[in-house]
């Protein structure tokens, strides 16, 4: 008889030290439909947490969950950022409180110039992320300033969706699917930018198809699996774990 292995015994929710970022026993629907099953996972501060699944598996929802989203919408269970209650709060009330999803479709407001999509995101005034430290980051975005936002490139406009949830000095940025339609060098320089990002201290949740580069960016992973939690434990375990990959990643 053939048993199939267990690959969730290291939920962090078992873990006895500190985190920032607390799911605990979330559930989300859409409608009726159950997206989120009984989930819980902790995110350190400073950390990059890879969630990965197949299409499906109920990671955007996820993510959108922890923004506090109206759609999905959560029915039980408990969502805390440094001791606060997420699961209370409206969307921009989470946002208020430092969190930042960066949506697949990127959201870039039409009309609007690269400055001014920035402007309109950020706190006055500023407190670790103004216009200048903004630019350092992103020197492309410096250069086409007074371009529309619309009209720049994939790369350029993620980066700019990126800059925007930083514009809010926000605690932890979450990004679905930021490389999807990116060139390779792209990737490089935008993944250059996230480990920066670490280094400020900023948590990041990433949502994204393309595994490995996804795990070789992040310290752990999340894996997904028709809405519940089939591995939480180290990056480089699922790298390493080549039965692991192919079952619930395809890779």
């Amino acid at each position: 008889m053939n048993v199939k292995p267990d690959f969730s015994k290291g939920h962090s929710h078992a873990e006895t030290s500190p985190a920032y970022l607390s799911v605990w026993n979330m559930e989300s629907y859409y409608g009726e439909s159950y997206i989120v099953q009984n989930i819980s996972f902790n995110v350190h501060e400073g950390e990059i947490l890879a969630l990965l699944g197949r299409n499906g598996a109920g990671k955007t929802s996820t993510l959108r969950s922890i923004a506090r989203m109206d759609s999905p919408q959560v029915t039980h269970g408990e969502i805390w950022l440094d001791h606060k209650p997420l699961h209370t709060m409206k969307s921009h009330e989470a946002s208020a409180e430092g969190i930042g999803l960066v949506p697949e479709d990127r959201c870039i407001i039409p009309g609007l110039t690269v400055e001014e999509n920035l402007q309109l995101a950020q706190i006055a005034p500023p407190i670790g992320w103004s216009l200048q430290r903004l630019y350092e980051l992103f020197p492309r975005l410096g250069e086409r300033r007074k371009q529309e936002g619309v009209t720049l490139s994939g790369g350029e406009q993620q980066m700019l969706a990126i800059a925007r949830a930083l514009a809010r000095d926000i605690k932890v940025l979450l990004l679905d699917e930021p490389y999807e339609g990116l060139a390779p060098v792209i990737v490089d320089e935008i993944e250059k930018t996230l480990r920066i990002i670490k280094e400020q201290g900023i948590t990041t949740i990433i949502v994204e198809q393309n595994a490995v580069r996804a795990l070789e960016l992040a310290d752990r992973a999340v894996i997904l699996d028709t809405g519940g939690i089939v591995f939480d434990g180290s990056a480089s375990e699922v790298l390493a774990n080549e039965e692991l990959r192919s079952e619930y990643l395809a890779i």
